[in-house]
């Protein structure tokens, strides 16, 4: 999973609890924080002082503690996002991998706008799932670590093998 699947996740929860959706420099602030950047790193690529990026930070933090129910700082943004979202977030090499399984306080589902439903792109986000059950092996991972990181059964995975 990347930045941008994260940020859609904490933007789409924003707006169920609040029927705001995240602004720009909010964005910023999240990706940057997840990414371990200071407040001055930030606002030297929005080009804002260092105080107004701090301040619309603490702002936020404060409304993502109210969205999800629980005191969220830039230290446990983290952790609090991959508790509430059941996502995995790997920072070694700046990449963020997982899974997106919530349940929205709206009594109706609404389709993800980011990702079109067409057999077409199921298919394609199903083969590039089972390309990536070699690579993951070659780093040691297990059919069923592999088989929960990217959401196919066991027997998905095991099946690798005999197709190859």
């Amino acid at each position: 999973m990347d930045i941008r699947e994260v940020l859609e996740f904490v933007d789409q929860v924003v707006y169920d609890k609040t029927g705001k959706h995240l602004n720009d420099l909010q964005r910023g602030i999240i990706e940057g924080t997840l990414n371990r950047l200071k407040y001055a790193e930030i606002a030297d690529s929005y080009r804002l002082s260092e105080g107004h990026v701090k301040d619309r930070g603490y702002e936020l933090l404060q409304m993502l503690s109210d969205v999800f129910d629980e005191p969220v700082d830039k230290h446990n943004l983290k952790s609090v996002l991959e508790r509430k979202g059941n996502l995995n977030i790997s920072f070694g090499d700046n990449n963020i991998m997982g899974y997106i399984n919530i349940c929205s306080d709206r009594p109706t589902p609404t389709p993800n706008k980011s990702q079109p439903a067409t057999p077409d792109f199921q298919r394609d986000q199903y083969q590039a799932k089972i390309e990536m059950v070699a690579k993951l092996r070659q780093f040691g991972l297990k059919d069923e670590q592999i088989a929960e990181l990217l959401g196919l059964t066991l027997e998905e995975v095991k099946q690798v093998d005999s197709e190859e």
